[in-house]
């Protein structure tokens, strides 16, 4: 039995409390919306979807666990069940305003999947919507929703979308960490290791061995700061991998080093020479190369970001509104209480993360 077999056996035994009205009932109906109709069948295939969608950060463990899916399939369902309704609401709104897919449309998008994924023959790429669990009906109807939704967002909101230079400007000024480089150094790094003993609950290491390992460390620091090459030293003593590159390290951004590391380097200028320093590993001296502050990038080099950023932050909010104007003048009749709970909590949830009360 596959993983998804079994979550579509998961999502029935989820539905299996929903009221039948007769044995005669061969599709369960759950809502209507605006007269359309969204089936038990279609929740279950969206519900599937999503596992597939999500099953890279599933560990497969759980999914041989009916209780756990169906613990992940509750989780789901109610964005599932907004993600649909406004889906036939976008749908309905794109056929009011006359929108529609073409033939035409679906085989050049056919012939570009199959170009992009090496498939010469039909039967080829039939062959690999079934493995998606898929017929090309199914597959049509997917890519004309998506496609009307598309369209009825860009007319409906498209024209919102704009940006002024005012507005650009005053992003840039409010969010100006977003558009900062952080402070980066460069170093050369000197390390001495510790040899580690592995004994029963892990690595330990003996005192002699420190001790030396320390004062090889701390000879070399006193050599460097009398002004021997560093480099010569680097690779007179160093056990560091950056060894064949002169110890050289970076830059790296500040915030990536270890905290002790930090620590030091606030004191240091360019050329210092830093006191040996213990590691995990044994010891470490570093040699500060360069070093730079936080600096914002110029207004005019990020301005197409800062255009995609807000036009992205805009586009969502007038899509909410767009969705709650459908929802609010739509006819939805639910079938099911414990669905329209759901439904309903999520959409108060999904309110109150966007401050909408």
């Amino acid at each position: 039995m596959t993983r998804f077999f079994t979550a579509a056996v998961a999502a029935t035994v989820l539905f299996a409390g929903l009221p039948v009205q007769s044995q005669e009932i061969i599709e369960q109906i759950l809502v209507k919306v605006n007269g359309e109709i969204l089936t038990k069948s279609d929740l279950e295939s969206r519900q599937i979807q999503a596992l597939r969608d999500q099953e890279r950060g599933i560990d497969p463990e759980r999914l041989k666990n009916d209780l756990e899916l169906q613990k992940m399939l509750r989780e789901v369902t109610p964005a599932i069940l907004a993600s649909a309704i406004d889906e036939m609401l976008l749908v309905q709104r794109a056929r009011e305003m006359g929108l529609r897919v073409t033939d035409d449309m679906f085989k050049r998008t056919i012939d570009e999947i199959k170009k992009a994924n090496k498939i010469e023959t039909e039967e080829q790429f039939l062959s690999a919507l079934r493995g998606e669990g898929m017929t090309l009906e199914q597959f049509r109807r997917q890519f004309d929703r998506s496609v009307l939704k598309q369209q009825v967002l860009r007319q409906e909101i498209g024209s919102k979308m704009s940006l002024t230079e005012q507005e650009a400007k005053e992003y840039y000024a409010a969010h100006l960490s977003e558009f900062t480089e952080p402070p980066t150094v460069t170093l050369r790094e000197i390390f001495i290791s510790v040899p580690a003993q592995q004994r029963e609950g892990g690595a330990s290491f003996s005192v002699a061995d420190d001790e030396r390992a320390k004062a090889t460390a701390s000879s070399v620091r006193e050599r460097a700061a009398k002004g021997e090459p560093f480099e010569k030293l680097v690779e007179e003593v160093s056990e560091a991998g950056s060894k064949a590159n002169g110890g050289l390290v970076g830059p790296v951004l500040r915030s990536e080093l270890a905290p002790a590391l930090q620590k030091a380097l606030e004191s240091m200028k360019p050329g210092d020479i830093s006191q040996p320093m213990r590691t995990t590993r044994g010891y470490q001296v570093v040699k500060l190369e360069t070093a730079s502050e936080a600096k914002p990038l110029p207004y005019e080099e990020v301005r197409d970001l800062i255009a995609d950023k807000v036009t992205d932050q805009k586009g969502a909010v007038e899509q909410r509104r767009l969705l709650d104007r459908l929802r609010a003048e739509a006819i939805i009749e639910w079938k099911n209480d414990e669905l329209r709970k759901l439904y309903e909590q999520h959409l108060a949830r999904a309110g109150a993360a966007n401050g909408i009360n």
